[in-house]
């Protein structure tokens, strides 16, 4: 076994401080900045594409198939952030990772072609989709422009994490600040010139964002290689193909089980009453929601960077339940107030049919938003524990979950689409963080993580 300076910092002397919530806070805010600006990318396709002619094919198009079928390609490379935190320990580590990601970035996008430009895109739409017919042709030119989403997307991530490990965290939130101005400026070029429909201008934003923020990441980490990384000898043995793959390809497998739940919830829907209204609401309510949710997902790496200073498990416990808190509080307050029409109707431009039942929905994604930093919680303790099989058997009960749920709202066909779909989904959520739980437990105190 590796040297247990593989996962996460190095052990503070023994004289340290206990770990505060401030310095957590100081870590965290920089990251949650980042999924913040990045949560707000889907909310914004949603408000210029919904302000185009055509708005709720091609709105039903992209969330059900363009983003659907993108996160499930590009889902092997999301845990490469975790990976490259946990892993970049010195020159050799960090050369072995950095190959493994450009070959893993190849093959996925390889798989994106084949989907997008071959007849095996029909078989997906048609045959597992189940697609209305109007949104397939859509679909198939927003998919084809995706193609480079995600090999910047995991050059990205693996390079955030060689900044995060060394505490760069800035240029993170900076990137996402660039690439959220990159999207904006297309969205708003597109609209203005009317040259091309809803999806293609959005696709071709989003594309664009995310190679402009990758491009910006790789500039930003190239000092921190150079005068940190490359310095750095292994204190051990080389980290090995074998071993890295033994920690990877769990994290892999977790997220391509949690992308299939997107796809899944969308073939569900299609099969549901009110399978269109619900899918052209899908990219609003789900954007919505991820805005609500993505400061927790950024709590992950602040769990692996901080676990092994004094007092880190009670400390990071009692943030990761503030966070919790807040954001499922702030879900409840805009879900039982006019606010939430506000941000559907007026920012986001849903016509008034869409802006009720996007509004309505909010309420079955409550629970969404506080599970969130617990899972991040409980996953980290694992990374950090190099126990990342948990994590996957976590995954496989939420889908289980999920897929049961959804196949029971398709057989008694007496709700509407998207209602049942985030019912299901926060379900499933809340059985994957206990099972989280009941992982991590044997790796912490366990009167310090009693729920």
């Amino acid at each position: 076994m590796r040297d247990s300076s593989l996962v996460g910092l190095a052990p503070p002397a023994s004289s340290a401080p206990a770990l505060t919530q401030r310095r957590i806070l100081r870590v965290w805010l920089p990251l949650a900045a980042s999924w913040l600006l990045m949560a707000i990318e889907l909310p914004a396709f949603t408000a210029f594409v919904a302000r185009m002619p055509d708005a709720e094919i091609h709105l039903a198009a992209y969330g059900s198939i363009v983003f659907a079928i993108s996160l499930v390609i590009e889902a092997p490379v999301i845990m490469l952030l975790a990976a490259s935190t946990a892993l970049s320990t010195d020159w050799r580590s960090f050369q072995r990772l950095r190959r493994f990601t450009y070959a893993l970035c190849g093959a996925l996008t390889v798989l994106h072609v084949l989907v997008a430009f071959t007849p095996l895109y029909d078989f997906v739409v048609h045959s597992l989709l189940k697609a209305p017919p109007e949104i397939v042709e859509p679909g198939r030119a927003g998919l084809r422009i995706m193609t480079p989403w995600t090999a910047a997307i995991g050059y990205r991530r693996f390079h955030q994490g060689v900044l995060i490990r060394f505490h760069h965290t800035r240029p993170v939130a900076m990137g996402t600040a660039l690439r959220l101005l990159v999207l904006f400026g297309i969205l708003e070029a597109g609209r203005l010139s009317g040259a091309a429909s809803g999806i293609v201008t959005g696709t071709a934003a989003v594309a664009c964002a995310v190679m402009a923020e990758a491009v910006f990441i790789g500039w930003a980490v190239a000092p921190v290689v150079r005068e940190r990384l490359a310095s750095l000898a292994s204190s051990g043995a080389p980290l090995s193909l074998r071993e890295l793959l033994h920690f990877y390809a769990p994290l892999a497998l977790t997220q391509v089980l949690y992308m299939l739940a997107h796809p899944m919830s969308a073939a569900a829907m299609n099969r549901m009453p009110q399978a269109l209204p619900s899918l052209a609401a899908w990219p609003a309510v789900h954007g919505f929601l991820f805005i609500t949710r993505s400061i927790g997902f950024a709590y992950n790496e602040v769990v692996v960077a901080l676990l092994d200073e004094p007092g880190a498990r009670r400390a990071l416990r009692r943030f990761a339940w503030i966070l919790a808190a807040a954001t499922s509080g702030t879900l409840l307050l805009l879900a039982a107030t006019p606010l939430s029409r506000v941000w559907f109707g007026t920012v986001s431009g849903l016509d008034p049919s869409l802006m009720a039942l996007s509004s309505s929905a909010l309420v079955f994604g409550l629970l969404l938003p506080a599970s969130a930093p617990l899972q991040s919680l409980y996953q980290g303790i694992l990374v950090h524990a190099r126990r990342t099989g948990g994590i996957t058997e976590s995954m496989a009960v939420y889908l289980a979950g999920s897929a049961a749920a959804l196949a029971a709202g398709v057989k008694l066909q007496r709700y509407t689409g998207i209602y049942y779909a985030l019912a299901a989904i926060s379900l499933a959520g809340l059985l994957q963080t206990l099972w989280l739980w009941r992982r991590a437990r044997r790796f912490t105190d366990e009167a310090a993580f009693h729920v």
